[in-house]
């Protein structure tokens, strides 16, 4: 459900109205204007006893329309309370054993919901060390915190607090399919990424990375780039990592800096392959809609409840003709099941498992979520 005013008292009027069991805990969704409640709302939910878990994000999606203000809630089943993992700014992550995920999650199609700090560092590591640990035990499906500012902050919650560099795993029992698509298209490439560290790229077939890119970029969109004017124009021009089974995995150069090195969201391994993609409205909007119609599930169940997980960066793009993306998965959701209406989340990032089951950190991309019973 969508609530227009995110305080404590309209948050605890609203899941009082949902009928919660023991094993049940809250997903509590947050426009970023309306992140001062969250300090109160949860020694407030922890007062009654609720368990819950969420983040901040730019906007939130009720239905074919985002909101800069308001937030979702949905109750679900869960196997048990969600895990707050911290330290994703170090490389020693430590996981809990996620037992009763491994003992009774097998063979169920259940998800793990992940939301992290989408500004904070080793997220690919934390999904690495996660999917060591649980395999294709369960689906993975989630998003990246924070603000659209970029300005590091708190931004994800549970019972113990409201913190950043930290990721929440909350294992949902209910039978999930996903789709995610992002419809960006190959116009150059393969190129290697010879040389980089962590997410940014400083060299592309053993030059510098920035006269690489430009050179396709300005050819292309017959504009010249520059390191000042560096997003307005990269924005459409996103990188693609080789994904064997599946779409290239996006990855958005945000900047460049002084040496020339493009600085982009999320981590680019050395001697990647890599292509420059480009994009259109109408790539996008059908890329969406394919998302949406491979949420159906095969023995054509009705959906409890679907949630989309939808990057920021396609906004920018899309600008007014966003909305027509959001139409397009309410109309493919209302084609499954009529009476669902999808709740979402505008992202730093997409958490889905693509091709091999492998979580991935995605951008510019779109993940659908279908929870069936």
């Amino acid at each position: 459900m969508y609530i227009e005013k995110a305080n404590t008292e309209q948050i605890v009027q609203a899941i009082r109205g949902l009928r919660m069991a023991d094993d049940h805990a809250v997903l509590i969704l947050i426009a970023e204007k309306e992140k001062s409640c969250v300090t109160e709302m949860i020694s407030t939910l922890n007062r009654k006893g609720i368990d819950f878990f969420g983040g901040i994000f730019p906007n939130v999606i009720y239905g074919d329309r985002q909101y800069e203000e308001g937030a979702i809630i949905e109750i679900l089943p869960v196997l048990e309370k969600p895990f707050l993992i911290k330290g994703l700014d170090t490389e020693d992550i430590i996981l809990p054993n996620f037992e009763k995920a491994i003992t009774e999650g097998r063979d169920k199609d259940y998800a793990a919901v992940i939301i992290l700090d989408g500004l904070t560092s080793n997220i690919s590591l934390f999904l690495s060390e996660l999917f060591n640990r649980l395999g294709n035990l369960v689906h993975y499906f989630g998003g990246g915190a924070g603000s659209l500012t970029l300005k590091q902050d708190p931004c994800v919650f549970t019972a113990e607090g409201f913190v950043q560099d930290a990721a929440i795993v909350t294992f949902v029992k209910l039978r999930t399919v996903l789709g995610v698509r992002h419809g960006w298209k190959q116009i150059m490439g393969p190129v290697v990424a010879t040389k980089t560290r962590k997410n940014v790229i400083m060299e592309l077939n053993w030059r510098n990375a920035f006269e690489v890119y430009r050179e396709v970029v300005d050819a292309d969109s017959g504009t010249r780039l520059t390191k000042k004017d560096f997003f307005n124009i990269a924005k459409a021009y996103p990188f693609g990592i080789y994904s064997e089974g599946g779409e290239d995995i996006v990855r958005e150069s945000i900047a460049a800096n002084e040496k020339g090195e493009l600085v982009c969201v999320g981590e680019v391994p050395e001697n990647a392959m890599l292509s420059i993609l480009k994009g259109t409205k109408s790539s996008l909007i059908q890329a969406a809609g394919q998302a949406t119609e491979a949420c159906r599930h095969p023995d054509g169940r009705k959906i409890r409840c679907c949630l989309v997980i939808d990057c920021i960066s396609r906004v920018l793009f899309l600008k007014d003709d966003f909305t027509e993306e959001l139409a397009t998965v309410q109309t493919g959701i209302s084609s499954i099941s009529a009476d669902i209406i999808p709740e979402g989340i505008l992202t730093l990032g997409e958490i889905s498992s693509y091709g091999s089951g492998i979580p991935e950190f995605l951008n510019k991309s779109i993940v659908v979520g279908a929870f069936y019973e």
